[in-house]
């Protein structure tokens, strides 16, 4: 009898404990779906506020610029054919395979008309020199 109690009591604890266990999960679990739901719905919001950032936008920037004019259309045009023009170069230097791409076809016309008429004379610091001047 006194084995028969004992077995009541643990079987009865344990259904106790089942039932706690499923209270728990069950709590976890409309917690989870909860959850689950705020972030859908977050998400959404945060999609249609993206959305609307990016209508506003757009908006903003046909008001700001309508129309190009046609001279800027032009000059846009011509810009970026100089730039696909000039890549190569600036390619190639920037290997460090060519010069300095930017005057490097007048460096030399540069170099002689800058030239000093002083060079290779070997002077005193003090010596003073009139030199011919251009007109």
């Amino acid at each position: 009898m006194r084995r028969k109690l004992m077995r009541e009591a643990r079987v009865s604890q344990r259904l106790m404990l089942l039932q706690k266990m499923k209270n728990k999960f069950g709590d976890e679990n409309t917690e989870r779906a909860s959850l689950l739901q705020a972030t859908e719905t977050a998400s959404r919001r945060n999609l249609r506020l993206l959305q609307d950032i990016d209508a506003a936008e757009e908006a903003f920037q046909t008001k700001l610029i309508p129309h190009p004019q046609p001279s800027m259309l032009s000059l846009e045009t011509r810009y970026w054919a100089s730039v696909e023009e000039h890549i190569p170069k600036w390619e190639l230097f920037l290997l460090g395979r060519a010069p300095y791409p930017i005057g490097a076809e007048n460096q030399n016309e540069q170099q002689r008309q800058f030239e000093s008429p002083l060079k290779g004379l070997r002077l005193d610091p003090c010596t003073v020199i009139d030199l011919p001047r251009k007109v």
